[in-house]
């Protein structure tokens, strides 16, 4: 089993910051809201953004996928009562040469291996697609 541990504290009305190893990350807990940090919403759909970029570095060399780049959009839709998220969808776009199949191919290792895409995959309606640059 892994673990990991994250610290987060309040620094003012406007605002907080996460620490996990070395990193930091500004949160947006102001009522108000601010550009400038992801409020809990946002950092949730980086997080699976992040879980996906991160697989698509450990199957590339197993799959020996050809793989120039990737970018993932991704849009969270939240019920009010109670909150809560109640569906993500996804797009992720790459740039390579490869056929249809191994694109989808590298979707369905993706969706099947990712800690994050797993866990909310239980939780909320996740929908995507994977598709070639350009």
């Amino acid at each position: 089993m892994l673990e990991y541990t994250v610290t987060a504290r309040r620094i003012d009305s406007h605002g907080s910051e996460a620490r996990a190893k070395e990193a930091r990350i500004v949160l947006d807990t102001d009522m108000a809201g601010r550009v400038d940090a992801f409020n809990p919403a946002e950092m949730l759909l980086a997080s699976l953004a992040a879980c996906m970029l991160k697989g698509t570095e450990r199957v590339v060399p197993m799959l020996e996928f050809d793989l120039r780049g990737m970018e993932i959009s991704l849009h969270g839709v939240r019920q009010d009562s109670p909150p809560k998220m109640v569906r993500i969808d996804y797009e992720i776009v790459v740039d390579t040469d490869e056929t249809d199949q191994r694109l989808d191919l590298l979707h369905r290792n993706l969706r099947k291996y990712g800690t994050i895409s797993n866990t909310l995959a239980e939780a909320v309606e996740l929908v995507g697609s994977i598709r070639r640059k350009g």
